[in-house]
């Protein structure tokens, strides 16, 4: 090892918490506020709104003014008052579509008889009784508070708490969390399985070293550039934990470090997103909710993109340098020997790749073309992507076959396969625990009673009395902090952007500035919060346990947040509409 590289600090005692740990005390945590805060829920509509391509969209959104708190019981004597008067109003009795015995008929139940299942039979839903006479008939001592239980199935006892894991896993459907991108992530692994047992990514990747010589100065900021490209044109997120198995390897042969790998990759498609004024998954559907014109304000975006690409891509060269001057100083040094050692056997290849690896690198970039067409074409998503990523596995292990790169025979490709899975099984587990906080909390459909809507609606609340400037600025906090709850960028627009929105009317700030703290926050806070499903996955392709990546990522969170903040003032100083 070279005279430069200078020997490691000792060892403290204290280590970070695994991964699985953290985000248990998170779902802990999680289930005290339900035995502190009481559940609320919404009304919800549909809006129309037309995305980037001009295409008309429509998304169920909540309606802000509709918020209540969930009830256990009724004031009995006064729900009656109210039935018996609304039975004697005919006008009011037709307006809401009500048979006028059935309403008669409740008015006269026992006590013990009047519930919400005869209000419901009757056409009086919660939703419609909310509607004629808010919370005047309940019993407001009755608050509900849903708190899981501590252990139990929907099928024993009911949902407890300490299954986070497996509902959490089971939760969704192909297109989204959990069950979805858990198979995503699954068969991204194995197929680059497939593709690193041929051999041909780490041939190629040292070839491109040395090829680019002294360039390779150049690798890193242009990496950044065009993987924060990614994030602007079509919010790459998931996509990422597939690049990342080839880029990861890249820097650590370059002398740097995997954290420089996921940096690149995820944070870099991150800032992209948080500063994108085209992304048709992000802003155009926030813009969409709140009524702005799609890919209106554009030029503002571009200044921000700029400037938060190079800074953060001059970070990763700062960091990068220090690193490939003294490796050990790297808090991934010791798992960073895995890409190491797999790296080291590839090198001796020799100069030339050969036939058999180059057509699997062009293969690879064909496939890798496909995937951008498809998203951008034709709305590929997750499904689409996962077989795409089969099938260049599968005709990586053809090729490898074929010129037995590496000595591979077909037994190989499926033992390969199951290796990348095996490998990268630990992210799918994640995304389950993830997804099982979501549920602690009662998940995030606005319609239902849950904790997190009681927090949506107080948090707006809040912001309503404060001056402009201060409101700005805490709407972007409020979407940073919100984004630890829901990570979906659609999910979390279609949530928050109903409430922020007219909010930003009352005070006198323009719905493009709620839409700028929307997209700010959610972009820039994906690249560090433990919920993200992406980001997990790219921290499994890379090894590095969750505690270490917050504690290293936590100073370049730092500028882009005060980089979001100083776009927020400059926003409503500039009157951005």
């Amino acid at each position: 090892m070279s005279d430069a590289v200078k020997k490691a600090p000792a060892q403290k005692a204290w280590r970070m918490p695994h991964t699985y740990v953290i985000i248990f005390f998170v779902v802990l945590v999680g289930w005290i506020l339900t035995l502190l805060i009481p559940v609320g829920l919404f009304d919800t509509h549909k809006v129309s709104y037309k995305d980037a391509n001009g295409k008309d969209k429509t998304k169920t959104v909540l309606i802000p003014e509709s918020f209540r708190y969930a009830y256990k019981a009724f004031d009995l004597p006064v729900l009656k008052e109210k039935l018996t008067a609304l039975a004697a109003d005919d006008a009011a009795l037709q307006a809401q579509g009500l048979d006028k015995a059935k309403v008669t008929a409740l008015a006269a139940l026992p006590d013990a008889d009047l519930g919400v299942k005869a209000l419901s039979d009757a056409g009086l839903g919660e939703s419609l009784v909310n509607k004629l006479w808010g919370k005047a008939v309940y019993d407001r001592k009755s608050v509900d508070r849903r708190a899981p239980n501590v252990w139990g199935t929907d099928d024993y006892y009911g949902f407890g708490f300490l299954n986070y894991v497996f509902e959490g896993l089971v939760t969704g459907d192909k297109n989204g969390s959990a069950v979805g991108i858990v198979a995503f992530i699954l068969v991204i692994g194995g197929a680059f399985g497939i593709i690193m047992k041929t051999g041909a990514i780490d041939a190629g990747i040292y070839a491109f070293i040395r090829k680019v010589g002294k360039a390779e100065v150049v690798v890193l900021p242009l990496l950044f550039v065009l993987f924060s490209l990614g994030g602007v044109v079509f919010g790459m997120s998931e996509e990422c934990i597939a690049f990342a198995t080839v880029v990861i390897p890249l820097t650590v042969a370059l002398g740097y470090d995997s954290l420089v790998g996921v940096a690149v990759t995820f944070v870099a498609s991150q800032a992209g997103n948080a500063t994108s004024w085209m992304n048709p998954f992000g802003v155009a559907v926030a813009q969409g909710i709140a009524g702005v014109p799609v890919l209106s304000g554009a030029p503002f975006r571009m200044v921000m993109w700029v400037l938060v690409t190079l800074v953060g891509a001059a970070f990763v060269m700062w960091y990068g340098r220090r690193i490939k001057k003294n490796p050990l100083l790297s808090p991934t040094y010791e798992t960073d020997a895995y890409f190491r050692e797999h790296g080291a056997n590839k090198e001796a290849l020799g100069g030339k790749l050969g036939l058999g690896n180059s057509l699997v690198l062009l293969s690879f970039l064909a496939g890798i073309v496909w995937i951008i067409w498809g998203v951008m074409a034709e709305g590929y998503y997750i499904p689409e992507i996962a077989s795409q990523f089969f099938v260049m596995g599968l005709v990586a292990g053809i090729l490898g076959v074929a010129f037995k790169l590496g000595g591979m025979r077909v037994n190989d490709m499926a033992s390969s396969f199951g290796e990348g899975v095996a490998g990268i099984a630990g992210a799918a587990i994640v995304v389950g625990m993830a997804k099982g906080f979501l549920l602690v909390l009662g998940g995030t459909d606005a319609g239902r009673p849950t904790v997190l809507n009681t927090i949506l609606h107080a948090t707006g609340g809040a912001l309503s009395g404060l001056p402009q400037m201060v409101t700005a600025w805490f709407m972007y906090i409020f979407q940073t902090v919100f984004n630890f709850f829901v990570t979906s960028n659609s999910g979390q627009a279609a949530l928050t952007m109903p409430i922020l929105a007219p909010l930003a009317d009352i005070i006198g700030l323009t719905r493009q500035q709620a839409v700028l703290a929307y997209q700010m926050g959610s972009g820039f806070a994906d690249a560090i919060v433990p919920t993200s499903a992406s980001l997990m996955g790219v921290l499994a392709v890379a090894r590095i346990g969750w505690g270490t990546w917050a504690k290293w990522q936590i100073k370049m969170q730092g500028v882009f947040f005060v980089l979001g903040s100083i776009a927020m003032v400059i926003a409503v100083a500039i009157g951005y509409n």
